[in-house]
């Protein structure tokens, strides 16, 4: 097995993974390397946190989320000029950044706010729930006592030596 340089393997890396990638094939072919370490590569860069698009061509909104906090994380500290520099190099829109971002934010925020909603939620279902209990326990005394009346009815009949069908 071949050795590359790190400078080589940023710079492949660079060309599979810009807004205008090339093709895992198509590089592969250029560079005379294997395509499976081209998707080696690409996939130890999405591990270390780069913003890597699952495809070529995918639509930013079907990013992983791991990509696309891995984006939030990387333009964190970026003024405007050098977001939309970035988003232009990653084929994305700032707005789209800025959603990303505020996402992270309100997930991290509402997670006390989602737990309080969780407890009320499973407080209101177990109410419901021994609501539920008590009528079905009130519909099965009726049917019961239901049954039995049926039943004296039927020996009722019988002990007159009235048939069913008399009623």
């Amino acid at each position: 097995m071949s050795q590359y340089s790190p400078e080589r393997k940023a710079a492949l890396l660079k060309k599979l993974l810009s807004p205008m990638t090339v093709s895992v094939a198509e590089l592969a072919r250029q560079e005379g390397i294997s395509a499976w370490t081209l998707y080696t590569w690409r996939k130890e860069a999405k591990a270390g946190g780069a913003s890597v698009p699952e495809q070529k061509n995918k639509q930013a909104e079907q990013w992983s989320p791991e990509a696309r906090f891995a984006v939030v994380l990387e333009t964190a500290s970026l003024s405007e000029i050098e977001l939309s520099e970035y988003c232009r190099q990653k084929g994305l829109f700032p707005e789209q950044v800025k959603t990303w971002r505020q996402a992270c934010i309100d997930g991290q925020a509402s997670t006390k706010a989602q737990q309080k909603v969780d407890k009320e939620q499973s407080r209101s279902d177990k109410k419901r729930i021994k609501q539920l209990e008590r009528e079905l326990h009130r519909k099965e005394k009726a049917l019961a006592e239901t049954a039995a009346l049926l039943v004296l009815q039927k020996k009722f009949n019988a002990y007159l030596g009235l048939s069913d069908e008399d009623d």
